[in-house]
């Protein structure tokens, strides 16, 4: 449980430093990007643990966390854009 609490508190820096680093023109608003923000701090953290580079009780770092958030952030334009 607390390195679920811990995964979502750091993906809510994530996603606000991974929206600062991802180029192009994001709509998104505040909630959503903290939402991308934890996603990508949860696909870094249990995708981690699927390779086995974290602990089974073990959260991803920051800048994993960071990574993630971009890639989910990438994902998620690529998926809402309206051209």
């Amino acid at each position: 449980m607390w390195s679920l609490i811990v995964t979502i508190f750091i993906g809510f820096f994530a996603g606000l430093i991974a929206r600062a680093l991802h180029p192009g023109d994001d709509k998104a608003g505040f909630l959503v990007t903290t939402l991308l923000g934890i996603a990508g701090s949860l696909v870094a953290t249990y995708g981690g643990r699927m390779l086995h580079l974290y602990g089974q009780n073990s959260s991803a770092g920051f800048i994993a966390s960071v990574v993630g958030a971009i890639v989910v952030l990438i994902a998620y334009n690529f998926f809402t854009k309206n051209d």
